[in-house]
């Protein structure tokens, strides 16, 4: 049984950003087992273990989630399902990842603006996030929905098992 969602659906028009469910979790795991996808985020393990995108999908849908999780349900523009996932933290904290085979298409800025005007709507003070510097098309996202450039550090890739520069991005309401 797919879980209660807990957060608005919100809608573009080209996509419906709505909670996960259990039935994302075979498209979940075939997008994120690709490098491309795990090797930029902070979080996804590479190779995926076993049972890791629904006992993350259990986390994300749990009444008690401290981050607003959404799928990016491209159905209604490109006939796909599930094309990603976006997710707002409660301290303002923005994170995504999108499927190789839809990059280019302006479908991570669209999600993104969503959920970046859903935060600001609902109150948020600001919104923030950051991204590798070997990946300079997450950096465009961030900056096409008005994220600028804060500072630099160092983040660590579990898919990697490494220190990786980043950049830390912010946006004001």
């Amino acid at each position: 049984m797919d879980a209660l969602v807990t957060q608005p659906i919100l809608e573009t028009p080209r996509l419906t950003l709505r909670g996960l469910r259990q039935s994302d979790a075979g498209l979940m795991s075939l997008y994120t087992s690709d490098i491309r996808v795990a090797g930029m985020t902070s979080s996804i393990p590479h190779p995926n273990p076993p049972g890791a995108v629904e006992a993350f999908i259990e986390r994300a849908t749990a009444p008690d989630a401290t981050t607003s999780t959404w799928a990016i349900d491209a159905t209604k523009g490109f006939g796909s399902e599930l094309v990603g996932v976006v997710g707002l933290g409660d301290d303002g904290a923005l994170g995504y990842w999108l499927a190789p085979f839809f990059w280019g298409l302006g479908i991570a800025t669209e999600a993104v603006q969503a959920v970046v005007d859903h935060a600001f709507e609902r109150g948020h003070a600001h919104v923030a996030a950051c991204a590798f510097q070997d990946n300079p098309a997450s950096r465009h996202v961030l900056e096409k929905v008005g994220l600028t450039v804060t500072g630099e550090c160092e983040g660590f890739c579990v898919a990697r098992n490494a220190t990786v520069k980043t950049w830390e991005m912010a946006r004001e309401r």
